[in-house]
């Protein structure tokens, strides 16, 4: 145990024993990985600092499987370096979110699990929660767990795995993933049509994902927006295109055809086009600063006017991804979240989930982070914590809405 209180297992059998401690104790613990994401979720006090920074190295990779097995801790730079060399990718594209907080800390791949963080390529390759294959993990009983094969009281039939992604250390202690995994496109291009207005672009986006062309990023950047991320004056609304060059080429003829708008646009090349989807992977437009940071999940045509409407009560900006079912949105008023406009607005709009990212912690501690959930939903939600943490003993107050305690 370090001074700051933190405890760094570097074995299954180290994490599930300081478990057990914290439980014969009643105290509690704060899970992290590298540390990067701590600032999302209400703060909260825990008696000790669980890391998974010292459960590293990858431990099975065949790439003819297109499966890789590491442990928790292991940086998610590792894997990709390693996935280079064989030619292969994390398909669901995971961001790297550490200058939204200004944060130092290094991204692992548990984390990713832990917080099913997906970028632009989940419009076709499904999020992180889709590739993930496998989890070992320590529950709050101070047991491992692999891979959900263990039959366990009270959840007999859930799948495990896809429970542990996005429950953001409030079930367990993530110790070693298996992620699907698959070849890396040879090159890619970006198709870029300016000046299109939210509502027009969002009809863009919509016929280009239903045309031949197989788009694998749609994003639409209103002024402002654009001209942060290198693409210019005026709004742009951008198109990826990855595969073998010659296909490349071909799909985007077809799509240049098949879209209106397409007569003013501008093409990327491969180095421009990488680094323009890195900076939306990234959320990079809003990087720095203690600004309120909404992440919405609605439908894909829904999305403008969710922004829209509340960019009318509010200041502040947005871009779209995800074929604009995914609004980043940026509040002007760091004392302030809006929180109650913004769930209207979704509410209004069809549904969906509104997530606070960033916010001052005195923000933070004063707003429900996290999407309320339907009361069936919640109390399933609630059996199912109550069944892997019966004790409370992970991220007390992690994820909160009206002051009680949620499972992901």
């Amino acid at each position: 145990m370090a001074n700051d209180g933190t405890v760094i297992p570097a074995s299954d059998d180290e994490a599930a024993e300081i478990v057990r401690e914290a439980v014969a104790k009643g105290t509690t613990l704060e899970i992290a990985g590298g540390g990067t994401k701590r600032g999302i979720g209400q703060p909260f006090a825990a008696d000790r600092l669980l890391s998974a920074a010292g459960l590293t190295g990858i431990t099975q990779y065949n790439p003819a499987e297109l499966v890789l097995t590491a442990r928790a801790g292991t940086p998610v730079a590792e894997i990709e370096a390693a996935l280079d060399e064989n030619g292969q990718m994390l398909a669901f594209e995971p961001g790297d979110w550490r200058g939204l907080f200004g944060a130092n800390g290094v991204p692992t791949i548990g984390a990713l699990a832990a917080a099913n963080i997906s970028g632009p390529r989940r419009l076709i390759a499904g999020a992180a929660r889709d590739a993930l294959l496998g989890v070992r993990f320590v529950n709050g009983s101070g047991e491992a767990i692999k891979n959900g094969g263990r039959v366990m009281k009270n959840v007999t039939g859930l799948d495990l795995v896809k429970l542990m992604a996005g429950s953001w250390g409030t079930l367990g202690l993530i110790t070693e993933v298996s992620f699907k995994v698959l070849p890396r496109a040879e090159t890619e291009t970006t198709l870029v049509i300016h000046g299109a207005h939210e509502n027009e672009a969002a009809n863009l986006m919509a016929a280009a994902v239903g045309t031949s062309a197989e788009v694998s990023g749609a994003a639409h950047l209103p002024e402002g927006v654009a001209g942060r991320s290198g693409l210019g004056d005026g709004a742009a609304t951008v198109l990826r295109l990855e595969g073998f060059s010659e296909s490349v080429t071909a799909r985007l003829g077809r799509l240049k055809a098949a879209l209106p708008g397409a007569a003013n646009a501008s093409e990327l090349d491969e180095a421009a086009s990488k680094a323009l989807w890195v900076k939306i992977r990234d959320v990079a437009p809003f990087t720095g600063g203690t600004k309120p940071l909404w992440k919405i999940s609605v439908a894909p045509m829904a999305g403008h006017d969710v922004a829209a409407m509340i960019l009318r009560e509010v200041r502040g900006e947005a871009f779209h991804d995800w074929q604009g079912g995914l609004v980043w949105l940026q509040l002007d008023d760091e004392g302030d979240a809006s929180a109650a406009i913004v769930r209207s607005a979704v509410a209004k709009c069809g549904g969906g989930h509104a997530t606070l990212v960033r916010a001052a912690e005195d923000v933070r501690a004063a707003t429900p982070v996290f999407q309320e959930q339907a009361a069936p939903v919640a109390a399933l939600a609630e059996r199912v914590r109550a069944a892997l943490d019966p004790a409370g003993v992970f991220n007390p107050g992690r994820m909160v809405w009206n002051g009680g305690r949620k499972a992901a």
